[in-house]
């Protein structure tokens, strides 16, 4: 009898067990560079996949034959295909000035820009832009190969920085400043002063308006949202690369209160170096995320790779750190242990040998 019961057990835990081994579901984020080729997108796509990458959020800007070129390589490598644009970061011919969004102080970011010159953010709350966007997205998710749209810069500009980034801009951010702070065009004046009464010009501190902070927080979720009705009428996917939170990090710093988004999956970009946090840090925020979503879609934990990893102590510029290999292992773990889906790297091309060989080991492994 006990014979008996001892196979009968063997027999349940093997039955029980997975036959092979358990794999973490990962992305990643890369952007087209000035010498790619169908032979090298064929290589990169290639070396990523056997290094794990199930799916590559790709970067080709508004060119749609390259999108149609690189989601046709991603799917010969058996790899899922998420064409990545920005959103409110735009410019060219094809956009009018009066498009462009106004900070406190009355200047339009075409000609006025916070912190870096390319930072010439659009207006939400402008039929035109929601009609550019909508346009845009639509026309590349009618590419068969594309299998999701990926929004980025699908917010307004900083308004704060993130911690670890105050010195390179050598700034003390402890407040909400005009230059920042956007958008007082008159139209969202005129539509926030019709919805409560408030004229926020006249108001001292705006930043002390709570009903300013989530009207701005609404445009953005109405755009959002627009946008993904579009693109699922197209039969496709949408998902987005946002900041940490929402709370936390991403409603007070760009106004991204993302949990009210009506898209299939989040990339939250949880880059620990950023706010002068480790590793164990990751695994706070994407708690937080996977429960602001009631754990109902996907969260993909974005981590920053630094590809320069032995030199990191002398790398001044914060953007030029990331995790090293030895802290690959714990950002995947607590993302994982936290709720995560997967995660995604920012980027496949700054994994070094070292990074690749600690990441094999990390997302071959069973998380709970």
């Amino acid at each position: 009898m006990k014979n008996l019961i001892f196979a009968l057990a063997a027999f349940a835990f093997t039955a029980c067990s997975p036959t092979s081994p358990t794999k973490v579901t990962c992305y990643a984020w890369q952007g087209e560079g000035q010498n790619t080729t169908e032979e090298t997108l064929q290589s990169d796509f290639s070396k990523w996949k056997s290094h794990g990458i199930d799916g590559m959020c790709y970067n080709a800007g508004h060119d749609v034959e390259k999108h149609r070129r690189a989601a046709k390589a991603a799917k010969a490598n058996g790899m899922e295909y998420h064409a990545w644009i920005p959103a409110m970061l735009q410019s060219g011919p094809e956009i009018d000035s009066t498009w462009y969004a106004v900070n406190r102080n009355g200047e339009s970011a075409y000609h006025v820009q916070a912190y870096v010159p390319y930072y010439k953010f659009l207006c939400p709350n402008r039929t035109e832009v929601t009609d550019y966007l909508t346009n845009l997205y639509t026309k590349v998710a009618e590419i068969p190969e594309v299998d999701a749209i990926h929004l980025d810069y699908i917010r307004f500009v900083d308004v704060i920085l993130a911690r670890g980034l105050w010195d390179k801009y050598g700034l003390v951010m402890n407040e909400e400043y005009p230059v920042a702070d956007y958008c007082y065009c008159d139209k969202c004046v005129s539509d926030f002063k019709v919805a409560t009464g408030i004229d926020i010009k006249s108001v001292e501190d705006p930043s002390t308006v709570e009903e300013w902070k989530q009207f701005r927080c609404d445009l953005i979720t109405k755009l959002v949202n627009h946008i993904a009705e579009a693109v699922h009428a197209k039969g496709k996917k949408i998902d987005a690369a946002v900041f940490p939170g929402p709370d936390s990090y991403a409603k007070k710093m760009v106004r991204q209160e993302w949990n009210k988004w009506n898209l299939d999956a989040f990339f939250p970009m949880n880059y620990n170096d950023f706010y002068l946090e480790g590793p164990a840090w990751i695994g706070k925020v994407v708690k937080e995320e996977v429960i602001s979503v009631d754990g109902k879609i996907p969260v993909y934990s974005g981590l920053f790779i630094c590809r320069d990893y032995e030199k990191k102590a002398q790398i001044k510029d914060p953007e030029g750190h990331g995790l090293i290999p030895s802290e690959i292992e714990e950002a995947v773990r607590v993302s994982m242990e936290n709720g995560a889906a997967g995660v995604c790297l920012f980027t496949p091309g700054n994994m070094t040998d070292a990074h690749w060989e600690a990441f094999d080991k990390a997302i071959h492994k069973q998380y709970r």
